[in-house]
């Protein structure tokens, strides 16, 4: 059997699956979650379980959690942890990259990205049928590209991060120095009185577009995926950035890509299960 894990800023989620049908899934918050200690209490109580696939919020190399910005880790080195006391393969990568790793296989393309917005802001890129890690596999972290001034910093360390507008976290933050509730909704903040949160949601949508725009010119995909919690939660943005993003991507990079709405249910946990076939690092 194999356990599949995708654990971002707000929730894990976790598959066990044999080779023909899904035997258990389950949704825990992370803030309550030690990634290492349920995975070893998982492997406890499902013996038959050899291998771990794990879609990760952060930067991670040769199975080592190199930084997680908006998740608490006690074991970096993960996989030769697990495994050195356990009999199982474990394979950990970010969790953009097993995103984009479901959407190529839904769409069939070996040009596309995916861009997507939930408590932070993540892309992962598959050019000509390869995945784009980098030397130190931190490619296409586009949250964290110079974007403008914010009044605080970013969890990098920045305080001009594209994420500090456009992600649920920097919505979060810009609420909190507004002295606004920290639980409004982008649909709540779009059609607000208030001129503070109109403007936050104004800034958000104004990040997402340079975020979209900077993709397709950057990455030159036949297809764009938006996706993530925020992306699903308010329709709205999609057709927005539908229909402006022509004043933010290159004319010619935007000519013959296509942009849609991820379809797929938790694509970043179902890239997961995609890596023991593609995992190349």
């Amino acid at each position: 059997m194999r356990l599949g894990i995708d654990i971002g800023g707000t929730y894990l989620r976790y598959e066990i699956r044999d080779a023909t049908q899904t035997i258990e899934k389950g949704t825990l918050r992370s803030a309550q979650t030690e990634l290492c200690v349920f995975i070893q209490e998982t492997l406890e109580r499902k013996r038959s379980i050899t291998s771990v696939f794990i879609s990760f919020a952060g930067q991670v190399q040769d199975g080592k959690i190199i930084d997680s910005p908006h998740l608490k880790t006690k074991i970096k080195d993960i996989k030769n942890y697990i495994q050195s006391r356990y009999a199982v393969e474990l394979l950990i990568e970010n969790d953009l990259t097993c995103a984009v790793l479901a959407e190529a296989r839904f769409y069939r393309s070996e040009n596309i990205t995916a861009l997507y917005v939930g408590t932070g802001l993540g892309m992962g890129v598959i050019s000509e049928g390869r995945v784009v890690h980098g030397a130190a596999n931190i490619a296409a972290e586009i949250g964290h590209i110079p974007y403008k001034e914010a009044p605080f910093s970013c969890s990098c360390g920045k305080t001009n991060c594209l994420e500090l507008y456009a992600s649920g976290s920097g919505i979060a933050r810009f609420l909190e120095y507004n002295e606004l509730d920290r639980d409004l909704q982008l649909q709540q903040l779009r059609k607000s009185q208030k001129s503070s949160a109109k403007e936050i949601y104004a800034n958000f949508i104004e990040a997402l577009l340079h975020a979209a725009g900077s993709a397709i010119t950057l990455c030159n995909p036949e297809i764009l995926v938006l996706g993530g919690g925020i992306m699903h939660d308010d329709l709205q943005i999609y057709d927005t950035i539908v229909k402006k993003i022509g004043h933010y991507a290159m004319p010619l990079s935007l000519q013959n890509a296509k942009i849609v709405l991820s379809q797929l249910e938790d694509a970043a946990l179902e890239g997961a299960f995609l890596l023991k076939d593609t995992y190349v690092k």
